[in-house]
């Protein structure tokens, strides 16, 4: 049996597909399976993913139509896989060469529960940004999870599969920021989750995409914290200021949504300023820009905030 399962789930990702199933071909590291879950596409997703499966038999086409991500990710890595570890990974996303053969490397660990790197950022073909997250230094805790999420993409994270098991999944009913809530439901739970700085996603950006709806981020934020409370984790205001910086930066990027920036900041600001401003080359440029928002034009506040 495959050491990795790796769990795709797709929705009219025609355009994208390949790139994805390349760069898992290109894995230094070739124990794994890919199992695509189709939820419902009407282009030829489908068929892209029938023709690379044709051609290698690790990959394999699954469907559970009109399902959502959520299910199609609990269908594929409590179902359908046969690994003993679950890498996620979205239709849109790019693995670096070395992904999987770092993950292997540090799960020879049995404490290790999870693994994360890092990702950057591209908008038409990888490299072509030089905006990349960080990994900290600590394993993973709920507070960190929520003040801003350092795993930032599904397609950036690999669990064992008995701990996604006992964790009983995704909530299928969040429309948003159900891995937030999973993570959250994981850590809290005593899954041992530690970030490398190693580069291991290149992360499509989409200005239409889930992220850009900031309302339905902050809902899906509200349900995660509901099942932290429940578990006895409350956010500090250190972890609200640093959510609010976050929504402020994201209302910056889209442009449209530069109003609400200035008041995400100012409620950052209010619950923890130093929250907010620290560290200051994330927090004052933010403020200095949400304070000018509108005067700015949008390519720039595009561009500072990408």
């Amino acid at each position: 049996m495959p050491r990795f399962s790796i769990i795709i789930p797709c929705f009219n990702a025609e355009t994208t597909i390949g790139q994805t199933l390349s760069s898992l071909c290109a894995q230094t590291c070739q124990d794994w399976e890919a199992i695509c879950i189709d939820d419902g596409s009407t282009d030829r997703t489908c068929d892209r993913i029938a023709a690379w499966a044709s051609q290698d038999h690790r990959i394999t086409l699954a469907r559970n139509p009109r399902q959502g991500p959520s299910a199609a990710r609990n269908v594929g890595a409590m179902e359908l896989a046969r690994g003993e570890i679950i890498a996620f990974c979205d239709a849109d996303d790019i693995w670096t060469a070395d992904k999987l053969a770092d993950l292997a490397q540090v799960f020879t660990a049995p404490h290790v529960d999870g693994v994360f790197g890092e990702i950057a950022f591209f908008s038409t073909r990888p490299g072509d940004t030089a905006v990349r997250s960080t990994a900290p230094s600590r394993p993973l805790d709920v507070e960190m999870l929520m003040g801003e999420n350092p795993v930032c993409t599904m397609s950036n994270i690999a669990v064992r599969r008995a701990r996604i098991c006992a964790s009983g999944g995704f909530d299928e009913s969040f429309l948003h920021n159900e891995d937030l809530d999973w993570l959250i439901r994981l850590v809290a739970d005593g899954a041992h989750i530690i970030g490398l700085p190693n580069l291991h996603v290149y992360y499509r950006r989409s200005a239409n995409g889930l992220s850009a709806d900031l309302e339905a981020m902050e809902h899906g934020r509200r349900m995660a914290l509901r099942s932290a409370a429940r578990r006895g984790y409350h956010p500090s205001g250190r972890a609200h200021a640093i959510h609010c910086r976050y929504l402020a930066r994201r209302a910056l990027r889209l442009g449209h949504a530069r109003p609400a920036a200035l008041r995400h900041a100012l409620s950052g600001i209010a619950h923890s300023p130093a929250g907010f401003l620290l560290p200051v080359k994330r927090g004052l440029p933010t403020l200095a820009a949400a304070l000018c928002a509108l005067a700015l034009p949008r390519r720039v506040t595009r561009r500072l905030f990408a």
